[in-house]
């Protein structure tokens, strides 16, 4: 290949590749002007930008198009796109970030970067309760059609994903590990599930070895993507109280589902209400409501979380729910019998009747007319 093939585009990817330089290290190149001069760049200047005399020779080597160019081939086997700050599909969220990842390596639905999304996370031992809150809340948030955002851990990060699979709005995965590499191994059908039908999304180049460093950073993906982010039972050291503490620091909104206070597994929950970091909701409903007024939230909904109203402020569908409740207070349950609906989009009438303050859940998970 020529020379002039290369761009400010592949010059990242290449150098976001190399062993052992960090997120300063691309930082100081990008700002030292046009990237796509780093591949004539000599040994001293690398060194000029803070790169050691091992790493700067490896930089040397590693601008070699052959080498990149197969190295994007191989991605290209395994169907996984990568995408660089450069690209327009970057999620304009995650670019606000104080140290944002330079590359994203995904696979799957790439139009769910797109999407409006919330993170779901929690304790990776969940309480049935826990397990619960979960899946319900995940599930009523896909059937709003936003995606919903986890790590791909055992326990609530599961079940989130699981339930938001079966939604319109479905779910993005953010690995800790690179795209080959699945942990834990026991999520492997669920990996391949998202791959399919959401998006598995990582910032770490094939091969990337493992270490338990990595999940943590992986956590302020999870922040970054979303506009909020849920937590469902986190002790009161839980590393999702991390993930919490990023989206704080990044303005966006933080909600916790209270649990039993003698349960270890809601103390972080618990704690994170009582000190007004986060609000707290029973269902996909309570979050929705603080964003329905937001357009830069709801221009992301798909358009069939859109749909058309009637004079009275309601869609086909939700007058004729609000009308039978009007008449009768019932379960979820009860409407779905009544109506034939299915109860994904009966669950998306009903997030919208409560948004709208037509109607309103009580204990027992009864509905009531206003």
């Amino acid at each position: 290949m020529s020379n002039s093939k290369w761009d400010d585009r592949l010059a990242l990817i290449a150098l976001h590749e190399m062993t052992g330089v960090g997120w300063q290290s691309i930082k100081r190149a990008v700002d030292n002007g046009e990237l796509s001069k780093a591949p004539y760049y000599t040994e001293l200047q690398w060194k000029r930008l803070g790169l050691r005399s091992v790493q700067a020779q490896a930089a040397v080597q590693a601008f070699a198009l052959d080498k990149v160019q197969r190295l994007m081939d191989r991605y290209e086997q395994l169907g996984v796109q990568l995408i660089t700050q450069h690209d327009e599909l970057y999620p304009a969220l995650l670019k606000a970030l104080h140290e944002p990842p330079w590359v994203l390596y995904v696979k799957g639905r790439t139009e769910l970067l797109r999407r409006a999304k919330i993170a779901v996370v929690g304790t990776r031992v969940p309480t049935t309760y826990g397990r619960q809150a979960a899946s319900r809340i995940a599930a009523g948030l896909s059937h709003s059609g936003l995606a919903v955002v986890s790590g791909l851990a055992r326990g609530i990060d599961r079940h989130a994903h699981e339930a938001a699979l079966e939604g319109s709005g479905s779910t993005i995965a953010v690995l800790g590990t690179a795209i080959d590499n699945i942990y834990p191994p026991d999520n492997k059908a669920l990996f391949r599930d998202i791959a399919e039908r959401g998006l598995i999304v990582t910032e770490y180049p094939l091969g990337t070895p493992s270490h338990p460093g990595l999940f943590p950073k992986r956590n302020r993906i999870i922040a970054g993507l979303s506009f909020g982010t849920l937590v469902v039972e986190a002790s009161a050291r839980s590393g999702s109280l991390i993930t919490a503490d990023l989206a704080l620091e990044n303005s966006r909104e933080v909600f916790a589902v209270p649990g039993p206070i003698y349960s270890p597994k809601s103390a972080g929950t618990n704690a994170l209400i009582r000190n007004s970091a986060a609000k707290l909701v029973s269902g996909a409903e309570h979050i929705m409501e603080e964003f329905c007024d937001r357009s830069d939230f709801t221009s992301l909904l798909p358009y069939a979380a859109r749909t058309a109203e009637t004079a009275s402020g309601m869609s086909v569908d939700e007058q004729r729910i609000y009308e039978l409740l009007r008449s009768k207070a019932g379960t979820a349950d009860e409407l779905h019998e009544l109506t034939g609906m299915p109860f994904g989009h009966l669950h998306a009438v009903l997030i919208n009747l409560s948004i709208k303050r037509k109607i309103e859940q009580q204990p027992g998970f009864i509905y009531i007319a206003l």
